[in-house]
């Protein structure tokens, strides 16, 4: 029989969560409060916590140096642009494999899977010199690319996981109907899987939001995202704290806000499956 969730056990519970979940965040809190110190007091040794002198000047100086909405404006474009184009491609493939399974659907998906498996400096030097080649060095549709196939086996496979849970008995109901296969993808199956949907495509987005490796070897000016943003207050000088700090606090708070407001459905993304 299951045990009994006594008060001290759930008092228990409920302290060490969120001890961890402190623990977690506290980095995250440390960087914004270090954004509102001064350089001197940003590496101050002992560190202070809340007793300092607080000042936005930090914020000043980086949107005096930097173009903030511009390397916004990349980001929402790279990252936005990259999640629905690999949606487009991966929801018939994983209604294929979920639906439509052969023989080597597992390997194909374990194929897909073993891509995430190679350090992406693997394939750096022959992805900048076609790039460079090409043209799409430096540009927005170059990141969106390849933002998109890294990313692509991760989306498939959470929506194979999710088609797999509906059933098969509706889908032919459907085509009894005389549904096409299209029709089928559109009013049938899609509706029905607007939860896992919704959290692969936020997922994604977050993935491609803070992906730092590719925007940072592939993008110098034009198409720089907050990740190149972020990385330009670091230089041979030295680290500047504090306007690091604001910077980083500038590049993380939209995906932060999108993150609390849909942390359900994120939850439920990540754990779907694991629980049958």
């Amino acid at each position: 029989m299951a045990r009994m969730a006594t008060t001290q056990r759930v008092v228990i519970s409920t302290i060490g969560a969120w001890f961890f979940g402190f623990l977690i965040f506290f980095p995250i809190l440390w960087m914004v409060l270090a954004s509102f110190k001064t350089e001197l007091e940003a590496f101050a040794i002992p560190p202070s916590f809340l007793f300092f002198h607080w000042t936005t000047e930090n914020y000043a100086t980086v949107q005096e140096r930097s173009d903030y909405l511009h390397h916004a404006m990349n980001s929402v474009i790279i990252a936005g642009g990259s999640t629905l184009i690999a949606l487009l491609i991966a929801i018939p493939a994983a209604w294929s494999m979920a639906f439509a399974p052969t023989k080597r659907t597992k390997d194909i998906l374990l194929w897909m899977l073993s891509t995430k498996m190679m350090p992406p400096v693997g394939v750096l030097v022959p992805i900048y010199l076609i790039y460079k080649t090409f043209g799409p060095l430096d540009s927005r549709i170059g990141l969106v690319f390849i933002l998109c196939l890294g990313n692509l086996p991760i989306v498939i496979w959470m929506l194979f996981t999710y088609f797999k849970e509906i059933p098969r008995d509706i889908l032919e109901a459907a085509r009894m109907d005389g549904a096409t296969i299209g029709r089928e993808l559109v009013y049938v199956l899609t509706p029905m899987a607007i939860p896992g949907l919704a959290s692969t495509l936020l997922l994604n987005l977050i993935l491609a939001w803070n992906e730092a490796f590719w925007t940072l070897n592939l993008s110098t000016s034009n198409a720089a995202p907050l990740t190149t943003f972020i990385a330009s207050y670091s230089s041979p000088e030295g680290l500047f704290w504090a306007k690091l700090s604001a910077a980083s606090t500038l590049a993380i708070a939209p995906i932060l806000v999108l993150g609390w407001f849909s942390q359900k459905q994120l939850v439920r993304g990540l754990t779907f499956g694991a629980v049958k």
